[in-house]
């Protein structure tokens, strides 16, 4: 007898539909399973067995054969078990026939027939939803997590016996002895604009002080810009990096169902959320090996540069990282994506997401305070050589965070809040919403060549401003270009439609700090 289940695997942040195909035979007593299996796949056969003989089915003296099809994508992880256990049920004659048709299954099985979570449930019931499949059976655990996925009835189950005697039902009865698990994905987004980030222990109304960093960080969420913060220890620029997804714009529903599926894939999608409604932050220690910041391993998974896709990448302590470690951002920064060769084939993997950095100006953290810091040049180049010129080109906005005078904590009137500098990010974000509707663009920092002559036209008096400056400062034509964008969210902040020389001073500004600190590497060697 022949049965074919349809089950699913990921492959990178590709999910496939596969064909599990069980056929029993008379023949020398086996069970064998074929189709380029990793070895937890492999495993699958001893499980199901257990599983089996443990809800009350001892396997007859037959040859059983399961394919894995297509044969030529590598299947990894414990999701094949249960539809292996249903494909081998079903040519048993303990199913009806026909009653997995048009039904997706996946799930580990407990060798006492508990069906156990798995990775990766939304981005393949997503692909199911798309080949037109009507029904998934899945983990408990996972149901809410592909209920997201609209026109798809998803039954969770708890155990082997329960999926058995489910499919055994036929008709209404099946709802009545399992209910379909609902979620209701636009009443988890109402109201997201205004209330995400309330009632979170982190709040911009913390900070004292440091309003030129604030106001810097405030930029960079409204435009989604790369933010550099450079200053002594103890100045706050870890305090203002934590408290920036407080101000920053919702996911939308897609970017939301985007970056659940990276989560559901790397196993971090949090337990008992069907989906991430806030923007991910990724703060990595400066010790991460280049493999976990871009993502693969001996099975290929998503590193932290893809975990804070659509949200903020912190580093922290930026010069104490190794500089390859650093240099592995130069193609997510400007292309927005990790491109991976591996033996098992080539993943890309997205890497949309707002850089934040914190660094002290040297090994002691309080150049140019000749009162306190004891570096010498050599030693305070060789620090800031760890940052190479072309990452920190791609950062968009640099500011110095200065050493926190006491004053400003004594100060009684109580800083501006999350939600305040939020309402203000969210009109500006509006505003970008507006110019890029019907475009791939959603916040200012994407726009290209092409989109800046067209958003970012300025005057022949600005012009010639940028053109000084240009000269001035020795940039770049990414650092002349990166400068209109971020002028282009201060106008938006200030809803503004045209780009003024008020605005465009301001962005200058944020490209002398960098200067004021990391150029002067060329003057001590000289």
């Amino acid at each position: 007898m022949f049965s074919a289940i349809i089950s699913g695997a990921v492959h990178g942040l590709k999910s496939h539909l596969i064909q599990v195909e069980v056929d029993a035979s008379k023949g020398l007593p086996c069970f064998q399973m074929v189709g380029l299996l990793g070895s937890e796949v492999k495993e699958a056969r001893e499980r199901v067995k257990v599983a089996l003989k443990n809800a009350g089915i001892a396997l007859p003296a037959m040859c059983i054969n399961v394919n894995l099809s297509p044969a030529d994508l590598r299947k990894e992880g414990a999701l094949f078990d249960l539809p292996v256990a249903v494909g081998i049920m079903e040519v048993l004659g303990y199913l009806p026939e026909k009653s997995t048709e048009d039904i997706l299954i996946i799930g580990e099985l407990g060798l006492n027939g508990e069906v156990k979570p798995v990775k990766g449930v939304l981005p393949i019931v997503m692909e199911a939803g798309r080949a037109g499949i009507g029904c998934c059976i899945l983990p408990r655990d996972n149901a809410a997590e592909g209920a997201v996925v609209q026109n798809m009835e998803i039954i969770g189950v708890s155990t082997l016996q329960e999926t058995i005697r489910y499919l055994q039902m036929g008709g209404p009865d099946r709802h009545k002895f399992i209910a379909p698990c609902r979620v209701d994905v636009d009443a988890l987004f109402a109201g997201n604009d205004r209330m995400a980030g309330q009632g979170t222990e982190s709040d911009f109304a913390d900070v004292h002080g440091q309003e030129s960093v604030k106001r810097a960080a405030e930029i960079a969420a409204a435009g989604f810009h790369h933010l550099l913060m450079i200053g002594p220890p103890g100045s706050g620029k870890t305090m203002i990096a934590k408290r920036i997804p407080t101000i920053l714009p919702p996911l939308s529903i897609e970017e939301s169902m985007e970056v659940s599926a990276i989560y559901s894939i790397a196993g971090r999608l949090p337990k008992g959320e069907a989906l991430l409604r806030e923007r991910p932050f990724a703060a990595p220690h400066h010790i991460i090996t280049r493999q976990a910041l871009a993502g693969g391993g001996r099975v290929p998974s998503p590193g932290m540069i893809t975990l804070a896709h659509r949200g903020i990448l912190f580093m922290d302590e930026l010069p104490e990282w190794k500089r390859e470690t650093i240099d592995v951002l130069r193609q997510p920064l400007e292309e927005k994506k990790v491109q991976l060769a591996r033996s098992t084939g080539n993943y890309v993997y997205p890497a949309d997401f707002m850089l934040v950095g914190a660094m002290n100006p040297c090994p002691c953290g309080y150049y140019p305070d000749v009162h306190k810091c004891r570096c010498t040049p050599h030693e305070v180049r060789r620090y800031l050589e760890r940052i190479s010129g072309p990452v920190l080109d791609r950062i968009d906005i640099c500011v110095e965070a200065p050493a926190i005078k006491v004053t400003a904590l004594r100060e009684k009137t109580l800083p501006e809040s999350s939600v305040q500098i939020r309402e203000r990010v969210l009109l500006a974000r509006e505003i970008q919403k507006r110019r890029f509707a019907g475009t791939r663009l959603r916040f200012n920092a994407d726009m290209g060549v092409k989109e800046i002559r067209e958003y970012c036209k300025i005057t022949d008096q600005e012009e010639r401003l940028l053109e000084q400056a240009f000269t001035a400062l020795g940039l770049t034509a990414r650092s002349y270009h990166r400068i209109l964008k971020v002028a282009r969210t201060i106008a938006d902040l200030n809803a503004d439609t045209q780009i003024t020389e008020r605005h465009l001073t301001e962005a200058i500004c944020y490209r002398m700090t960098d200067r004021k600190y990391l150029g002067q590497k060329q003057d001590m060697i000289e």
